[in-house]
């Protein structure tokens, strides 16, 4: 999904937001596939503004289980980018006329805050807690990347065009993210010990495309 950068209306580049802004353009005829296609959408979307806060929790633990300032840095920088997703995901279920899942809301937040515990609690245990918190992002991380591409497919289906390049670039900032923590993850000597994922495939930017 990243073999070119989708461009939007006032989107940023790769890495940065794009900003959702008028209410989704919508095609014309209502189908039941259509309605089922959204009803999904929502349902996905709902998920992702939960867990993006719950991710960005886990990220504010994180800092603290790294030794660089490079890695700090970086970390918080991907805890702010799930927080731009966050707004932009609220957004579009503000436009769709639904909200966010109350139960969805807390079950995540409390996993997020024990992520964030246990990742401050690694920073104790050394190279095998730095390892573990990277790792684990990075898996997280791909999954959030196959949620976005799910979710622009959802709107390409439910004849809501309009969010399908923000909903795969955001897909490409959680790839980036992911590819950061492989990246971090390869180089490290317990990398021969656990089980590693596979470097990630680039995502596509237009629905279609082979990744």
């Amino acid at each position: 999904m990243h073999s070119s950068r989708p461009s939007a209306p006032r989107g940023r580049a790769a890495g940065r937001l794009i900003r959702v802004g008028a209410p989704p353009e919508l095609e014309s005829t209502s189908t039941p596939a259509r309605d089922r296609a959204r009803a999904r959408l929502i349902a996905l979307l709902q998920r992702a503004h939960a867990g993006e806060r719950a991710a960005w929790h886990a990220y504010a633990g994180h800092q603290r289980a790294v030794w660089s300032a490079e890695e700090r840095e970086r970390i918080a920088r991907i805890g702010d980018e799930e927080l731009e997703h966050r707004r932009d995901v609220g957004r579009m279920l503000a436009e769709l006329g639904a909200r966010p899942s109350g139960w969805r809301e807390r079950a995540l937040l409390l996993i997020g805050v024990v992520i964030h515990v246990l990742c401050r609690l690694g920073a104790w245990t050394g190279p095998c807690g730095w390892y573990a918190a990277m790792d684990g992002a990075g898996r997280l991380e791909a999954g959030n990347v196959q949620e976005y591409v799910t979710a622009a497919e959802l709107a390409r289906d439910a004849g809501i065009p309009g969010y399908v390049a923000p909903l795969l670039q955001m897909a490409l900032v959680e790839w980036e993210h992911e590819r950061y923590f492989h990246e971090r993850c390869a180089g490290h000597w317990l990398n021969r010990l656990a089980p590693g994922w596979r470097r990630p495939p680039q995502p596509p930017t237009v629905l279609g495309e082979s990744a």
